[in-house]
């Protein structure tokens, strides 16, 4: 970018992408992980929200920041396995206790009956979000250009492409995200869909009650895992939810580091800096990092 525009444009740049990371991505990513562990394993009540905090940051910060991107990738591939599999078990277990009688195809057809709405992208006028997500105009004005943003100029996301050993096998390696990412809505739209049939149907009080509390929505998912995954299987869902928030975690502090340390700390702060002293201060600014994304949440929690 500095080379083909301007080293002003790419200082700018790098503060866009590296402030929200630093700040609402990775605090974000702390926090949700947090209650779902805590939902999961715990009763929800948040008993378990700080020492999760704590164990996710520390996991996320042991192999990212001594291990550099390569053990972020090396990680990711077992990680998105385990991620896919208990996707695909949790969502089989819940459609199959939509109905009383069980079957996960009936479940399915019960899903789609009931909240038909909900497969639908594009929302009509007569829905009460439509303000918030006014049809057809979310597509063209400006969904296509946030996901553009995302998938190519967000360093957390294109550190790995650009760490690729050729142009021919980045190029592969977007496409295996692609269609990775076509299997999002199995694994997770429709469990959340499946989670609102059995709060909208329910009649035990204690699911409405969890429902309709502060933040209850968020814990749709680590309900369903917590309330209908069987103990052993409970465990590799859990692992596989685990491996994803450290997974991003581990990119994000890795992608903050290298913005931090490449863009400002070497051309501003110390431009005769060596190799060393330039990782030594990246791992420094990923400990900080964490350390204080971990300080907000348990603040915030």
């Amino acid at each position: 970018m500095e080379k083909r525009f301007s080293i002003e444009l790419e200082d700018h740049s790098c503060q866009f992408s590296g402030s929200p990371c630093y700040f609402v991505n990775l605090t974000s990513v702390l926090f949700l992980g947090a209650k779902a562990i805590d939902t999961i394993i715990g009763t929800g009540n948040g008993e378990l929200f700080i020492p999760a905090i704590v164990g996710l940051a520390f996991v996320a910060a042991a192999y990212s920041i001594y291990g550099g991107l390569s053990a972020v990738a090396w990680t990711d591939v077992i990680q998105v396995a385990l991620l896919i599999i208990g996707g695909v078990i949790t969502t089989l277990i819940a459609l199959d206790n939509v109905l009383p009688g069980g079957g996960v195809v009936e479940g399915f057809k019960h899903v789609v009956d009931t909240a038909g709405d909900k497969f639908h992208m594009i929302i009509s006028k007569d829905n009460p979000e439509f303000k918030n997500l006014p049809g057809i105009a979310v597509l063209i004005g400006g969904l296509w250009v946030a996901n553009l943003y995302y998938w190519g100029f967000n360093q957390y996301i294109i550190q790995r492409t650009l760490a690729a050993k050729s142009l021919k096998e980045a190029q592969r390696g977007i496409a295996f995200a692609a269609f990775l990412k076509l299997i999002v809505p199995l694994i997770v739209v429709i469990p959340g869909i499946v989670a609102f049939v059995m709060y909208t149907e329910s009649k035990d009080p204690s699911v409405t009650a969890m429902f309709e509390m502060t933040g209850g929505n968020d814990k749709a998912y680590p309900w369903l895992i917590g309330t209908f995954v069987p103990t052993g299987l409970k465990g590799l869902v859990l692992a596989a939810l685990a491996a994803a928030i450290v997974s991003s975690l581990a990119s994000m502090l890795n992608s903050t580091s290298t913005i931090f340390t490449m863009d400002i700390y070497k051309p501003y702060i110390n431009r005769e800096a060596s190799h060393k002293k330039v990782s030594e201060c990246g791992t420094d600014h990923g400990s900080r990092g964490v350390g204080d994304c971990g300080f907000d949440c348990t603040h915030d929690g």
